[in-house]
């Protein structure tokens, strides 16, 4: 008797799977590495994560398509489109296309295309990627009044349905719908809301499945399933809470000659799949050439290949499918079909658990929202004697063919790799259309505000951002520094313990901000009126979360105390060595003239993040087709001379360098991880809100917005000299620090954090090694030299230092790393 594929997960969480006697043949479970929900229904039948063969594949899609012509009727059938769900049901929706006979199909999209406007976008409020666009080439596709019918793989609460028809009845309204899934699993309170708002919009809403049943799930079953995933995980992982997620069944690089690439001779200007729409002619097109393709791969496969795996790519799930259906239908060898994918799924090699390997790889597609992993499931131990990967010629880039690439882990699994690149269908720009693309429509979520996410009120600031407060992030910071200098993590992928300032301490923060705030006033009107006066008239404030976020709030409140303007402000991640949150400039783009935004910062330190930040717009610009975001930085201190736009160059302390979360709105530092940010997420944060009886957010804000009238003409006259004055940036602080870093045996620039504010960061997030401080510096350094005293740093004075202090970071630390006086660290 074989066992159910998902007695695993059933087992362990108390998960029930209860309806027809067909589901256990279907579906399998799994467990996520999602911090949304805990179990995956994991279909046998779908050609996703399980290879199965592809007539069966085929055969479930185009018999759920019938079974909806047969309920339209053929004069209703033949006006009707078909609308599939990214990733995991575009191949599925087409061959319900093919099934329904003369429809075209069109499938939503995770890939934004340059120049291809969106006719309509939604929400897929469960997964870990979840904004969704509908890209088709011809606008008038969804705009008739024929039946629409939308497929997915599943019916789980009916949320994603819910939000494309609520979105497309609003655009092109019509009286019918279908929806068609393999399986209806929504539970009995979900039961009912489509017919409830079936009644609403006055439409009629069908439903199609192949099998039905619900899933029970125990109180408190995502945090058990979280924590049986981080045990798994664990166990597989290199030792400590830093190591990265594991690529089971890892090798080393293929010998040469074992990955074969094979012409298929894809006919011109077929449409790869339905990303801009697949209409009836391209499938007539296609039926005529799939026989002559499939026989390029039967040739070019080995005589003794009786097992063959024909793998897709993510979204390209039915190319991949017919081809080999079609393989299938003309060989001998035993074909099975299945699809990477962007879904962290966790593997356990057990028969009652339907993930048994996970082949791990980076993504090859150079997607728009920047490098993460990718999967392969149930490929590596399934006996294959040849994998044949078909993927777009977009993603036929170098990182395809890297020693870590997809073809080297195939080819650590089986004798022979076929590579069948399919081209990547480019819409012909419309007649008269500009040369310079449109912007694409974003529909990602709106950014947090106050006070459900941060203590500053909501006009202050929107956070583009998502709420990881419900996730443990934090560590000892020894552990993070060890992880992070050995490689085994990036310090954007852990937290460290929030600093709970002593009373001694806190004295000092109130001491710096009652004798500065007249100067922080002055510095903030120079940026403001430099930015208002030479960037944009109405610019739209972009914070670099956390540090450029009250820098921009008083920003903002300094152009409305003193011209009246209600500027827009926004907070986003930016993460050394992983650019910036490029979901959160698609938002920008989508709301906001990129032309008007101004990125802020609290200061510079040797440059780091500015050159970060030019890459990156960079890097954007070419992957969406989007131009018009200037990537300097107005700051409010710049001792580095790193920038134009900036408040002073003088490096002194700006009180909210002193503090963590409790100067930033009870902010954590942004979070960038892959179990946790998916590639259509935000970066994440965390919200302290159990700190709110230390927080001096709003009380920084207020004293320093309460000078801005006794500086207003100082600073205006200074803006003013400024404009006119060569402000070219000369990088002296990026020349300084690589001479420290030489001159102290360091011979790493990241681990040499130049000025103030920099220097109180190493001493509250990081390991010291020592500080040093400009000769006869003044009480800017009170606070330095108490948290140094209280970590056992030593701070050596320095003539000639061209910045107040320098914090130097523990070189090479470990935990058994000595400090400066041959003792061990204090930590």
């Amino acid at each position: 008797m074989n066992t159910w594929s998902g007695t695993w997960v059933a087992e362990r969480l108390g998960v029930e799977l209860a309806g027809d006697e067909r589901l256990r043949g279907m579906l399998g479970l799994a467990l996520r590495r999602n911090p949304k929900r805990a179990h995956l229904l994991v279909s046998n039948v779908l050609g996703k994560h399980v290879p199965q063969a592809p007539s069966v594949v085929y055969g479930h899609g185009v018999g759920l398509g019938r079974r909806v012509r047969e309920l339209l009727g053929d004069a209703a059938a033949a006006r009707a489109v078909v609308l599939g769900y990214a990733e995991t049901a575009t191949g599925l929706g087409h061959s319900v296309a093919d099934g329904l006979g003369a429809a075209p199909y069109l499938h939503s999209t995770r890939r934004p295309v340059a120049g291809v406007a969106a006719a309509g976008g939604f929400e897929e409020s469960h997964s870990h990627a979840t904004s969704h666009l509908l890209l088709p080439e011809d606008p008038s596709l969804l705009a008739g009044d024929g039946p629409l019918v939308l497929v997915d793989d599943e019916f789980s609460t009916g949320n994603t349905v819910l939000n494309t028809v609520r979105d497309l009845h609003a655009r092109y309204p019509r009286e019918r719908y279908v929806v068609v899934a393999l399986v209806d699993m929504r539970s009995a309170a979900d039961a009912g809301r489509l017919e409830e708002f079936a009644r609403e919009i006055g439409a009629r809403i069908d439903l199609v499945t192949v099998a039905s049943g619900t899933v029970r799930l125990p109180d408190g079953v995502l945090e058990k399933g979280q924590a049986l995933v981080a045990e798994h995980e664990t166990a597989a992982a290199p030792s400590g809470p830093f190591a990265r997620f594991p690529a089971p069944l890892e090798g080393t690089q293929p010998p040469s000659g074992r990955i074969t690439r094979v012409d298929l001779s894809w006919p011109a200007r077929l449409p790869d799949g339905g990303r801009h729409g697949f209409t009836p002619a391209h499938r007539t097109a296609l039926e005529s050439a799939l026989p002559a393709m499939a026989d390029r791969i039967a040739t070019a496969l080995p005589a003794d290949a009786h097992r063959v795996l024909v793998l897709g790519f993510e979204e390209l799930m039915y190319a991949p499918l017919r081809l080999a259906a079609e393989l299938e239908r003309t060989t001998t060898a035993e074909v099975r079909y299945s699809t990477t994918t962007r879904s962290p799924v966790l593997a356990v090699d057990d028969p009652g658990y339907a993930i048994r390997t996970r082949l791990v790889f980076p993504a090859h597609d150079d997607p728009a929202d920047g490098p993460g992993e990718r999967y392969a499931y149930n490929v590596a131990g399934a006996g294959f004697d040849a994998v044949v990967a078909v993927v777009d010629s977009v993603a036929d880039t170098p990182a395809l063919h890297t020693p870590d690439g997809l073809l080297a882990r195939l080819a650590e699994h089986t004798p022979h790799v076929l590579l069948a690149v399919v081209p990547s269908y480019a819409p012909a720009a419309p007649a008269g259309a500009q040369d310079a693309p449109e912007r694409p429509v974003t529909m990602l979520p709106e950014p947090l505000r106050g006070p459900a996410f941060s203590s500053y009120a909501p006009d202050e600031v929107g956070w583009l951002l998502q709420d990881l407060s419900d996730v443990t992030l934090e560590a000892p910071t020894e552990e993070r520094e060890e992880a992070i200098q050995s490689g085994g993590a990036h310090y954007a992928e852990s937290l460290p313990v929030e600093y709970q300032p002593s009373e001694q301490y806190q004295q000092l923060f109130h001491n710096a901000l009652d004798t500065s705030a007249v100067r922080l006033a002055h510095a903030v009107g120079v940026v403001t009126e430099t930015v208002l006066a030479e960037r944009s008239p109405r610019p739209v404030l972009v914070s670099l979360a956390r540090a450029g976020t009250p820098v921009g709030i008083l920003m903002r409140r300094w152009a409305q105390h003193r011209h009246g303007l209600d500027l827009p402000h926004y907070a986003v991640s930016i993460v050394r060595g992983r650019g910036i949150d490029a979901n959160a400039l698609r938002w920008l783009a989508a709301h906001h003239d990129p032309r008007d935004v101004v990125f802020v910062d609290g200061w510079t330190g040797k440059g780091a993040i500015t050159r970060e930040l030019a890459q990156a717009v960079e890097e954007f610009e070419k992957a969406h087709g989007v131009s018009g975001f200037d990537p300097e930085i107005a700051v409010l201190a710049d001792p580095g001379s790193c920038v134009r736009t900036y408040g002073t160059r003088e490096d002194y302390l700006i009180p909210s360098a002193c503090l963590n979360s409790t100067v930033s709105g009870l902010i954590s530092r942004t979070v960038l991880r892959a179990d946790l940010v998916g590639p259509d997420d935000y970066h994440g944060a965390k919200y302290y809100r159990e700190l709110a009886d230390s927080d001096l957010s709003v009380a920084f804000l207020d004293t320093v917005s309460a000078r801005f009238d006794e500086v207003t003409e100082a600073a205006c006259a200074e803006a003013k000299d400024l404009l006119a004055a060569d402000r070219t940036p000369t990088w002296e602080g990026w020349a300084a620090v690589e001479r420290i870093s030489e001159e102290y045996g360091i011979h790493d620039v990241n681990l040499v954090k130049p000025g103030v504010g920099e220097t109180t960061r190493v001493l509250l997030r990081r390991v010291p090694w020592k500080v040093l401080a400009r000769a006869g510096a003044g009480s800017d350094l009170d606070h330095v030299r108490l948290l140094a005293e209280q970590r056992g740093v030593p701070v050596e004075e320095v003539p000639g230092l061209p910045y107040t202090c320098v914090g130097l970071i523990h070189p090479r630390y470990t935990r058994g790393a000595t400090g400066a006086d041959g003792t061990a660290v204090t930590l």
